[in-house]
């Protein structure tokens, strides 16, 4: 966390570190709802679909403001590192990390505002047109629809990265906790940062087919994705595989809750 007022600073890592927790509970349901795809059901496993069915009690609902709260926090606890934080490390390498720090507000406060939504209305969700059906029909629709499917796709092959090479610890502070612990946090992160891409990834090539044939008809979500996969000959295995890979990410989350620094 940079340096701040603590009496702000403190209550922001508080609930940033709650909104972490509520960011690896999210995952954990998208993968029980893969789950039930890869044997046949037909639920709607996005994170839309994990909010609606935490929503789905009145206490759920309840549960809902407050991972919004949460995620609000986790928003302004990245931009306070965009602003203020990497200081003394190369200007190229505090370019990157600004730019991840703004990404994820981004993602965050996205889900933040799925959350409310969903919590608003009761724990339900309201029939929307898809990103691409509406902005298919402006001007210069394709190359927008285009761009996005790119970037999903370049986040997805940077979250894969990340995971690969480790990146991810540079957020932890695993000083003492002794040999095997750091070894599992490494390796349910890389399990699970990879597995996230591919959650990232898949919407993102779907808009780009969608792109290029022009048609706002085109699935472009991960559910969408997801059951196409099912289809396939070895779909539900690999969405198996995801399933678990997306709970590993969970995991993740709760030590990155526990171990970040700041």
């Amino acid at each position: 966390m940079p340096e701040v007022d603590e009496d702000v600073a403190l209550p922001v890592r508080v609930l940033g570190r709650f909104g972490l927790v509520a960011y690896g509970v999210v995952h954990v349901l998208i993968a029980a709802l893969v789950v039930q795809i890869a044997f046949g059901d037909r639920e709607r496993a996005d994170k839309k679909g994990a909010l609606a069915e935490i929503g789905s009690t009145a206490a759920g609902v309840v549960l809902l403001w407050v991972i919004t709260v949460g995620l609000a926090a986790l928003v302004v606890w990245q931009l306070g590192e965009a602003v203020l934080g990497h200081r003394g490390v190369p200007p190229g390498q505090r370019a990157l990390r600004i730019a991840i720090n703004l990404g994820e507000a981004a993602i965050f406060g996205v889900l933040a505002y799925s959350a409310a939504s969903v919590a608003a209305a009761g724990g339900e969700t309201t029939p929307k047109p898809s990103f691409a059906q509406v902005v298919l029909a402006l001007p210069g629709g394709s190359w927008l629809v285009g761009l996005a499917g790119a970037g999903l796709v370049v986040g997805g092959g940077y979250a894969v990265w990340r995971g690969v090479t480790h990146g991810f610890l540079r957020e932890l502070d695993l000083r003492g906790v002794g040999l095997n612990r750091s070894r599992l946090v490494t390796r349910v992160g890389q399990v699970g940062w990879v597995a996230l891409g591919a959650v990232y990834g898949i919407p993102g090539v779907l808009l780009v087919v969608a792109a290029v044939q022009h048609d706002p008809a085109q699935p472009v979500g991960l559910d969408s994705g997801l059951k196409a996969l099912a289809g396939q000959p070895v779909g539900p295995f690999l969405l198996l595989v995801l399933a678990a890979g997306l709970v590993a990410f969970g995991v993740h989350c709760l030590f990155d809750a526990r171990y970040r620094r700041g």
